[in-house]
């Protein structure tokens, strides 16, 4: 009986230091800034025939492309063109990956092997292998550099601040597919990638074995291991990415379009 009334003293203690955490983090100036009023969505919640109307305006299909341009959002000097061209360059790799699929199997035994095929007997094998590559490497230079722009020209601060949480992810995700994908060739320096990657998520506070557990479908690294990277690169990832790069270019348009000149 003490120890049941011990384990829920604890458990109410526990629950308290949580809602302190909770509430400190809501009362930040980070968390008022991303959540503040109109910075995620501009009108609000109440059902009327009105707000339903701006529900279907406010569609993301509505926003690909915007209905006027500012004069300084069309100096190619002034973006670079580096979010239009890491757009460009997720689609080139879709398409170069798609390709590869085709002749890659997720297997210990088999990986190598089909690298191998791909780049001395298929057809321009090499070729789109090595665009592919060059592609990604190219990608993660791009959305860098986009990103420091996006912070030089100070399109960071309000209204903007949750579209650059967004552009935060997109960057943290493109790196997650650049990472998974320098494993599938299932090479030497594929192995000790993996190693070196599920050893620091095991040490994650807390959930960190479980993590690593996952990652590597097992205790050690096997064909489960390549099996699961492979499915985070070209199907998970992928997947997420494109909800958040519909997300971007929805608050870039509701944002009044590319910031200006400081």
């Amino acid at each position: 009986m003490a120890e049941t009334n011990g384990d829920k003293a604890a458990g109410q203690a526990l629950k308290e230091k949580l809602g302190q955490v909770g509430d400190k983090v809501q009362d930040s100036q980070t968390w008022a800034a991303i959540f503040r009023p109109g910075s995620i969505f501009r009108k609000g919640y109440s059902d009327s025939p009105r707000n339903r109307s701006y529900v279907i305006m406010n569609s993301v299909l509505y926003h690909l492309h915007p209905v006027k341009v500012k004069r300084h959002a069309v100096k190619v000097s002034y973006t670079l063109c580096l979010g239009g061209l890491s757009f460009f360059l997720f689609i080139f790799l879709t398409v170069t990956g798609i390709f590869l699929m085709f002749f890659y199997r997720p297997t210990a035994a088999q990986a190598w092997d089909d690298i191998q095929t791909l780049q001395t007997a298929v057809g321009f094998g090499l070729l789109v292998r090595n665009m592919h590559r060059w592609g990604a490497h190219l990608m993660v230079l791009t959305v860098f550099l986009h990103m420091a722009r996006v912070f030089y020209h100070g399109a960071y601060k309000p209204p903007r601040e949750f579209n650059w949480v967004i552009g935060v992810i997109l960057l943290t995700l493109t790196l997650l597919l650049s990472f998974t994908g320098y494993l599938l060739p299932w090479d030497q320096l594929a192995l000790w990638a993996v190693t070196v990657g599920t050893n620091m998520m095991g040490y994650t506070p807390v959930f960190g074995e479980q993590v690593r557990f996952v990652l590597l479908g097992g205790v050690e690294i096997g064909t489960d291991t390549l099996l699961r990277w492979y499915t985070l690169h070209v199907l998970m990832l992928p997947f997420v990415l494109v909800i958040f790069l519909a997300i971007h270019f929805w608050r870039v348009r509701k944002d009044g379009g590319i910031s200006g000149p400081l």
